[in-house]
């Protein structure tokens, strides 16, 4: 087995971003989820586009692909991508009363969209809890996490 190795930390242990020049260009895909956890009346609201501020997913999901776009900015050694692709989508479960958030993201480049997707995930949870704070300030963002990816050198990863 190879010796782990931070991919962001310099020969002297500093902080440092990724020379990917030498990486060929390939299409890299990345899907991440997480969900935000509430009460059965906070979840009927969203269901029902009750809330004063507006449509909560539709606010949600463009908060979500906005913040993908601006990875870079939020994250400091992530490089920017030209992305292709972001696609946040949601699922009410009912059973267990939360928003299910699930974001692809995609390019072709020299490095991998996961944080892009990630972060796709966390500013739309963000932003559910957001527009339902004044109701419900009990919920929970729960699970953000990478689902898969593909391409690039490292290969493709699929959770278990």
């Amino acid at each position: 087995m190879s010796e782990l190795k931070l991919t962001h930390i310099d020969q002297s242990g500093n902080a440092s971003m990724v020379d990917v020049s030498a990486k060929p260009d390939t299409e890299r895909i990345a899907v991440a989820n997480g969900s935000v956890s509430m009460l059965p009346e906070t979840l009927r609201l969203v269901a029902d586009n009750a809330f004063d501020k507006g449509d909560v997913l539709a606010v949600a999901r463009i908060a979500g692909i906005m913040g993908a776009k601006q990875t870079s900015n939020l994250i400091p050694l992530c490089h920017p991508l030209p992305l292709s692709r972001i696609a946040v989508d949601f699922d009410l479960d009912t059973d267990t009363n939360a928003v299910r958030i699930t974001a692809e993201a995609k390019t072709t480049g020299k490095t991998g969209v996961e944080m892009e997707a990630l972060t796709a995930v966390s500013i739309a949870a963000l932003t559910i809890y957001d527009m339902c704070k004044a109701v419900d300030r009990a919920m929970r963002i729960e699970g953000v996490r990478l689902i898969r990816k593909s391409g690039g050198q490292s290969g493709d990863y699929r959770s278990e």
